[in-house]
């Protein structure tokens, strides 16, 4: 039996705002936008190349508590180019040792190893992640 994650409710304030960033900023892909009456809107975009998606709903209590999602990349550089090319505000990359957190790239490139970090205007956080497609299970 396959338990597929296929969609992650990210909680905004700005449903317009955050579509707007997503797509043109974070280059995801615009699936759904569908109004239900005044109070009732939901925006599903991809990311280019995932199974999983993501769907914007309206609600200001929540906005930027979700942390930690994680988006798989194959050259982190390529990736970090596209997004502060788009205007994103990325973090330099950094890579995680013995001593925690550590700047710069992990220093093998190890797959895995990697990674860079944003939010969207609300604050919600994502991590990117370098993978080689080349490593078992990758």
């Amino acid at each position: 039996m396959d338990f597929k994650l296929e969609l992650v409710v990210v909680p905004v304030s700005d449903i317009d705002r955050a579509k707007d960033f997503y797509e043109h900023m974070a280059g995801f892909q615009v699936n759904v936008d569908h109004r239900q009456g005044e109070d009732f809107r939901v925006v599903q975009l991809t990311p280019p190349g995932s199974a999983c998606s993501i769907a914007l709903i309206r609600n200001p209590q929540a906005a930027g508590s979700l942390q930690g999602l994680h988006l798989v990349v194959s050259d982190i550089d390529q990736a970090r180019a596209e997004l502060t090319g788009r205007g994103v505000q990325v973090s330099d990359l950094f890579h995680f040792g013995s001593d925690g957190q550590s700047p710069g790239p992990h220093p093998e490139r190890a797959s895995y190893g990697t990674f860079l970090s944003f939010s969207d205007p609300d604050g919600n956080g994502f991590l990117v992640q370098e993978v080689h497609p080349n490593v078992p299970g990758a």
